[in-house]
């Protein structure tokens, strides 16, 4: 498992850097397939946002922002964990949006 370090501004930024970090390990064109993210919810408080990547053929490429830890989690269409990246100084991403379906970027 690989695993980075990177300091992130906000939200969108955040989301580019999954899209294609996930397009770039299953080799997918970017702006091709779609991506949808859901606000993971603990104890009635949110801590994460889950990332899923809808690829060809309904293989479904996911991603977990943890907040708690502040880190993301990449995982193959197996389930196996693939990468870990620590985001570093991402205070303006405290915030956690309602969920939304986020075109192909």
């Amino acid at each position: 498992m690989l695993q980075k370090s990177l300091g992130i501004e906000n939200l969108d930024l955040l989301r580019n850097l999954i899209y294609q970090e996930l397009c770039q390990q299953n080799e997918f064109e970017l702006g091709v397939f779609p991506m949808t993210e859901k606000v993971l919810v603990r104890r009635k408080k949110p801590c994460g946002i889950f990332f899923c990547l809808h690829g060809p053929r309904n293989v479904r490429i996911t991603a977990i922002w943890e907040t708690d830890q502040n880190t993301v989690l990449f995982y193959r269409c197996t389930g196996e964990r693939s990468q870990k990246l620590q985001l570093v100084d991402s205070s303006r991403l405290a915030e956690l949006p309602p969920e939304r379906q986020s075109p192909a970027a």
